[in-house]
């Protein structure tokens, strides 16, 4: 149909519409902006069609004129039909700019009235729409937009690529998509030569897992697990359509598949990839029913299966495109997972059972082996139940706990109600491979499954603490469960030991308290030491570690040395919270970064192997901080991405992630996506309630803001982890490094006052736990305070000192850093030797953004650091800036929650600075600080 109309704003395409397709959008979009074509290609279902609209939507806005026509198949035959959807509704506007001959040639045409032909009239018909497009662009811009040129019938074909290939400097543009098939197809290439030259020529891909669940998420389908949108990708590759059909037959369906099953196949994609089976012989069909049970079918598995003429019958598959030719391949592929699927859904149950038995007994692998037997198998079964669990225990050791928790799954499945071990311990051993996996979703359905049955304590406490475990970070939405899970766990110390340890953690996670997460991690240890549970006693002791070197607590070399000590869990001495990482941790907060990096490389290699997927999470975050406290910025901005990938992917540790990521994207990437990210951070931990995480990822946002150039922005942000660390009672600064760009920012807005006080409460924390690189920062910083008091000497001298020290102990982003201020304060004197050593050194890092920030400084002068506002009285000029904000706004009348609130800190931190008021001031109420500001006003 042709539509013209006056736009009066530009219609923007929803956002659901081009998932996953944001780069190839953007070439689009420029592309048909600058004047240009476009041709969208890809196979069924990808997405073109709906490509099309959108941008055929928003770029219709820039027209005078939008010519549209969607062909069909079964209307192919029909001659000039598409050329009538095109000009059918203005034909009345161009014939009168036409010659005679060709306005009667397209008129024939378009109305169906005399017997128009390409044969007869081709030259004065092909003019006539050139002719037709040239007089509408004359009156302003034309857009065509064709869908499914595949299905244009011949002749409206024809006249469209003649006109296409003339209309260069005409305002014209043709905005098209056309079915192709395969990676490398070049089927779109005649569809091509008939469009503009310079058409810019767009494939569309299958979507990535997370960009399928994303799709789901759109359109209502958003409460599938995890692992039942895996097998939604996979079974779609990756293509919209069919994805979504998946998606819409698994909400219809009223009984989820069972484990080792795959997905059922709705009726309207069965007949889109069936069509052709009923070509197939009946014992080729069969061969094909048992390529779709197998895992990695092959000729020889076939044969093995009994299927002896499999070459034959696979080659007529192949030949009706149900299966790909790869010559030099041994496999058996189909040409697309939904056809497996489809087949394998429309068999009879028996067909299916009769192909997993065959397989049972001829794959060569014992897993395949075990899980084809399973699904051969009715009923309960020990001797299948035990097979099974064999091979779920070989599937944990092979790194794939994904496909242990489904053969675990089975097993129990197979397991008689009175077996041993039960029924719900296997479903519990197949929960825990699951949250190894990062399924948590599954993990979690497992274990609130058991609860409704299990009767015996240790099952219950076992299954409350998987659904502890996969609350992740967001514990306080499982509170209710503590009470339950120790009323489950009575006086067997084991158990109670469990619990007690998940309650450590709630402790830091919920309530932000690191002194109580400490005792409650003690006593778990003491408890499953009690009880000779040593892996529970390893994590906990870990976890003890951990939380005391956060605090700066002395007896944390100590207790790292016990959760060193041998005999250890090979389960915990690889894992996130075990005994390894609280050492590398140790490491890296102690400037030790070499051996911080081979720890944490060798635990990130154990946990792939064994394919834990929130460990390796863990582990590349960890080694991406090590890389940045290194100074390799390229390389920490890899792994940093790598594992933000991941725990979007898996639904793991996602604010973590993204606050690891913003602070190397401050570091070697893009500032803008460093704030973003560092906000996304913030608004997780804050609505997780995740005190632990709120403060990291508003160190985050300082940082980046300080990049940015921001430093009231940065001083707003530290000032609230200053708070949130001294509530949570975090000494160590090594923690979060935010102490010395709190300090460079308070002195940019005229605050060196309450600079040199975070300087000096850091100080001596680092003095006393020895934390060289926190020291040298702090003098870095320092500098910058007597530099804003003119004792420009000296500023100079401590910085070059710093310099050199950052150097000395690896830390290259810092040791920059310095070279840069030192470059600032000598004002580029002499000359612009300063800034090329700090851009050298930046250059080195791969540090971009701190790069730029050099080019701009040698062009523009760094503004002096504003001057310190007075408000308070002159009394009051001996506080530091905070201490002088506070006590102002006790004379105004402001209550301690008030105060917090204005300043964003709490009421802890407002009353230890009153203390320090106080003393400093002599006098020892809130009264006196109004009675000394009314004398000072008095006249």
């Amino acid at each position: 149909m042709t539509v013209r109309r006056d736009f009066q704003e530009p219609a923007r395409c929803r956002p659901d519409l081009v998932i996953g397709r944001e780069e190839l959008f953007a070439g689009a979009r420029g592309q048909l902006a600058s004047g240009g074509s476009v041709l969208l290609h890809g196979p069924a279902g990808i997405g073109k069609s709906t490509a099309l609209r959108a941008l055929a939507e928003e770029y219709g806005a820039t027209a005078r004129t939008v010519l549209r026509c969607s062909a069909t198949e079964s209307e192919s035959h029909l001659p000039f039909l598409a050329l009538a959807d095109l000009l059918g509704l203005v034909l009345d506007e161009v014939s009168p700019r036409l010659p005679a001959a060709q306005r009667t040639a397209l008129e024939s045409a378009l109305t169906g009235r005399g017997e128009s032909s390409l044969q007869r009239d081709g030259l004065a018909l092909r003019l006539a729409v050139l002719s037709a497009l040239r007089a509408l662009a004359a009156h302003g811009p034309v857009l065509v937009v064709a869908d499914d040129l595949q299905w244009l019938d011949p002749a409206s074909a024809e006249l469209l690529g003649f006109a296409a290939r003339r209309l260069e400097g005409t305002p014209v543009q043709l905005l098209c998509a056309v079915r192709t098939e395969g990676q490398e197809s070049q089927e779109y290439d005649r569809h091509l030569r008939a469009c503009p030259p310079g058409t810019l020529a767009v494939r569309l891909g299958p979507l990535s897992r997370t960009q399928v669940a994303q799709l789901l998420d759109h359109r209502g389908h958003g409460g599938l697990p995890r692992s039942t949108v895996r097998e939604i990708h996979r079974t779609s590759g990756g293509n919209p359509l069919f994805a979504l059909e998946l998606g819409r037959a698994l909400a219809d369906s009223p009984t989820p598949p069972r484990p080792g099953e795959p997905l059922p196949v709705p009726t309207s994609l069965r007949a889109l990839v069936l069509s052709r089976l009923d070509m197939l012989s009946v014992e080729a069909r069969r061969t094909l029913l048992v390529a779709s049970a197998g895992a990695r079918p092959t000729l020889a598995l076939l044969h093995a299966a009994g299927r002896e003429n499999a070459e034959a019958e696979c080659a007529q598959a192949a030949e009706l495109g149900l299966l790909a030719t790869e010559p030099d391949a041994p496999a058996v592929r189909f040409a697309h997972p939904l056809i497996s699927a489809a087949l394998y859904a429309e068999a009879p149950a028996h067909e299916r059972r009769a192909a997993h038995a065959a397989l049972s007994t001829a794959a060569s692998d014992p897993i395949e082996r075990a899980r084809h037997l399973a699904l051969a198998t009715t009923g309960t079964d020990p001797e299948v139940a035990a097979r099974l669990a064999e091979a779920a225990a070989l599937a944990r050791d092979r790194g794939a706990p994904s496909v242990a928790a489904q053969l675990g799954l089975l097993a129990a499945r197979h397991t008689p109600a009175d077996g041993t071990p039960s029924p719900e311990e296997r479903r519990l051993t197949a929960a825990e491979d699951a949250i190894t996996a990062g399924e948590v979703d599954l993990a979690r359905d497992i274990a609130r499954e058991v609860l409704t049955r299990a009767t015996v304590p240790a099952d219950r406490v076992r299954a409350w603490i998987v659904v502890i475990d996969t609350a992740g970070h967001t514990m306080a939405e499982v509170d209710a469960v503590f009470p339950q899970a120790l009323a489950d766990a009575g006086d067997d110390p084991r158990l109670l030991a469990l619990v007690h340890y998940q309650l450590a953690w709630r402790a830091l996670i919920v309530e932000g308290d690191f002194t109580e997460a400490r005792e409650a991690a003690a006593h778990a240890a003491e408890l499953a030491a009690r009880g000779q549970d040593r892996r529970t006693e390893l994590l906990a002791l870990a976890f003890q570690a951990q939380t005391e070197t956060l605090m700066g607590h002395p007896e944390a070399p100590r207790t790292i040395k016990r959760a060193l000590r041998e005999p250890q869990d090979p389960r915990v001495a690889w894992h996130h919270n075990g005994a390894g990482s609280a050492r590398f941790r140790w490491l890296v907060m102690g400037d030790q970064l070499a051996e911080a990096r081979t720890t944490v490389t060798a635990l990130l290699r154990e946990v792939r192997r064994r394919g834990s997927v929130e460990s390796e999470v863990h582990f590349l975050r960890g080694l991406a901080e090590t890389e940045l406290r290194a100074g390799h910025c390229g390389r920490a901005l890899d792994l940093a991405r790598d594992s933000l990938r991941l725990a979007r992917d898996s639904g793991i540790g996602e604010t973590a992630s993204a606050m690891l990521t913003s602070l190397a994207e401050a570091s070697g990437g893009d500032v803008d996506r460093a704030l973003a990210l560092a906000r996304e951070a913030v608004d997780h931990a804050e609505e997780d309630g995740d005190q632990m995480y709120l403060s990291r990822a508003l160190g985050a946002l300082g940082y980046a803001q300080l990049v940015a150039g921001d430093p009231a922005a940065t001083v707003r942000s530290l000032r609230r982890v200053r708070s949130l660390e001294l509530g949570l009672g975090i000494t160590d600064p090594a923690r979060g490094r935010w102490q010395g760009d709190l300090a460079e920012a308070l002195v940019r807005i005229g605050e060196p006052a309450e600079a040199q006080d975070v300087i000096d409460v850091s100080r001596e924390h680092a003095l006393r736990l020895g934390r060289e690189s926190v020291l040298a920062v702090l003098d870095r910083s320092e500098a910058l305070v007597r530099a804003a008091q003119g004792d420009l000497e000296a500023a100079l001298a401590q910085l070059t000192s710093a310099q050199d020290r950052l150097g000395k102990l690896g830390y290259g982003l810092e040791e920059a850093r310095a070279a840069f201020a030192l470059a600032r304060l000598r004002g580029g004197v002499p000359g612009p030797a300063a800034y090329d050593e700090a851009a050298r050194m930046f250059r080195r890092c791969r540090a971009v953004p701190w790069l730029r920030r050099v080019e701009e400084s040698r062009t523009t002068p760094e503004p002096p650091p504003a001057p310190a506002a007075p408000d308070a009285p002159a009394a009051l000029t001996v506080l530091a800036a905070m201490e002088r904000q506070v006590a102002a706004l006790v004379m105004e009348g402001a209550t301690n929650r008030e105060i917090a609130a204005r300043l964003f800190i709490s009421v802890k931190t407002v009353e230890a600075t009153l203390t320090r008021v106080y003393r400093k001031l002599g006098i020892r109420s809130r009264v006196d600080i109004v009675r000394l500001a009314a004398g000072r006003r008095a006249p």
